[in-house]
């Protein structure tokens, strides 16, 4: 959704691009309860897997970004998307830093050898737009780079989307104040310590920044055939049963009608015996 134009302006002042709305964080509803989340979440796994059926069955070509701030919540919005459908058909790419010889190929070279080919659903955990972002804002790039980039993206999306490829770009949207916190339980918790790297601390106290890389990202990017979905994040829950209701919604399928399964009968032993084997067996500590 595009921001309406300032109103009072003077007409010889030059319009400023739009760019998606950012929601304000303190109007969100109270925060989803588990049970009701699970419930939600069980029924949008059903429908998830009746989209994967389809796009196995019709050869589709799906492609889906994920971006934000550190703590944003991504990653467990793509756990919660991938976990009850086949690897087979839903894959998801989180490339590390680029190796020397990839810093020397045409940028989004090392990005588009993932692209989905038929019947896949293929799913970036940040992208391409890490030069639109955490590059341009922690000097990995430079100004010129960066301004090349989202010139050229465009057109490259555009090729993509012509060849037949179902693209969404998902932006989530995270306050100050929920990726303190989370970042900060990250902290001393021995399970998310791994999440926490230098990188992040140093992007962490770099928000502005960010916020002026993620507008000028949206002012060039967000385009009629490749458009940005900004998710308000700071309860996790619901952006992921939002998310995934919006993604459904944004592919359309049907359910393809399968015969009734029924186990066949199992083969009688045949004489069939146990071994007496000394077997190393785990111990039952639980």
């Amino acid at each position: 959704m595009m921001s309406e134009k300032k109103k009072g302006k003077a007409k010889a002042e030059p319009e400023v691009p739009e760019v998606p709305e950012v929601p304000e964080v303190s109007e969100a509803p109270q925060k989803l309860k588990n049970k009701n989340y699970l419930q939600q979440l069980a029924k949008l796994h059903v429908e998830l897997v009746k989209l994967q059926e389809w796009v196995r069955h019709r050869g589709l070509k799906v492609c889906i970004v994920f971006e934000g701030r550190d703590g944003a919540g991504k990653g467990g919005t793509i756990k919660a998307i991938t976990e009850r459908v086949s690897p087979r058909i839903f894959r998801v790419v989180a490339l590390p830093a680029p190796t020397e010889r990839e810093k020397s190929q045409m940028y989004v070279q090392r990005y588009i050898q993932h692209l989905p080919a038929a019947g896949e659903v293929v799913i970036f955990d940040r992208s391409w737009y890490n030069r639109a972002g955490v590059e341009r804002v922690m000097g990995f790039c430079t100004e010129e780079q960066t301004t090349r980039f989202l010139e050229a993206i465009p057109r490259v999306e555009k090729a993509m989307v012509d060849s037949g490829i179902i693209l969404l770009k998902y932006w989530l949207e995270v306050s100050p104040q929920e990726q303190t916190r989370r970042l900060e339980g990250r902290i001393e918790d021995g399970r998310k310590i791994w999440k926490l790297t230098p990188m992040d601390l140093k992007s962490y106290s770099r928000w502005y920044d960010y916020s002026r890389a993620r507008d000028a990202m949206f002012a060039a990017t967000d385009s009629d055939f490749a458009p940005w979905y900004v998710a308000r994040s700071d309860d996790k829950k619901r952006a992921r049963l939002n998310i995934i209701t919006h993604l459904l919604e944004r592919i359309p399928y049907e359910e393809l009608p399968r015969e009734k399964v029924e186990l066949p009968k199992r083969q009688k032993p045949g004489g069939y015996v146990e071994p007496d084997y000394p077997l190393k067996r785990v111990q039952e500590r639980y």
